[in-house]
């Protein structure tokens, strides 16, 4: 293929934004999806652990193994949830709300800089993009719905 896919400048980019989250993170120990859980992580509140998964569009599996770490860094701790006395509320602890402003910090100076570079306009034209793929995937209307 001379041209490149639609696929390949989607992989290719969060690639590349994949690096430059983990190469921001690793400035403090930390890595994307340490960071990405502690914006994700009401702090106030807390947010019950089932939740988090379906939020960060993480497998269980990898969001346990991300939990631990986190919570062997001292970043979170788990309280029962009060409402549900099987469930677990996830709480930033005060070293993980200030990974958590590093890692807002991160994100929105991505954003600005994006924002800096290209117009609004063609930012608009970008999430309609998205939208749409993301509407093709999920209402299965690429491959059919079998």
């Amino acid at each position: 293929m001379k041209e490149k896919t639609i696929d390949y400048i989607l992989r290719s980019t969060w690639m590349n934004v994949t690096k430059m989250y983990n190469e921001e993170a690793g400035k403090k120990g930390s890595t994307m999806a340490t960071g990405f859980a502690l914006i994700s992580i009401d702090p106030e509140n807390g947010t019950p652990s089932t939740a988090l998964g379906p939020k960060m569009g993480m497998e269980a599996t990898s969001l346990s193994r991300t939990l631990k770490s986190m919570e062997k860094k001292g970043l979170i701790e788990r309280k029962p949830n009060p409402d549900d006395g099987r469930g677990v509320l996830i709480h930033l602890t005060p070293f993980g709300k200030e990974m958590r402003d590093f890692s807002k910090y991160v994100v929105l100076g991505f954003d600005q800089a994006v924002q800096k570079h290209v117009s609004e306009e063609d930012l608009k034209t970008f999430r309609k993009v998205a939208d749409t793929i993301n509407d093709l995937i999920n209402s299965k209307n690429i491959y059919g719905s079998e």
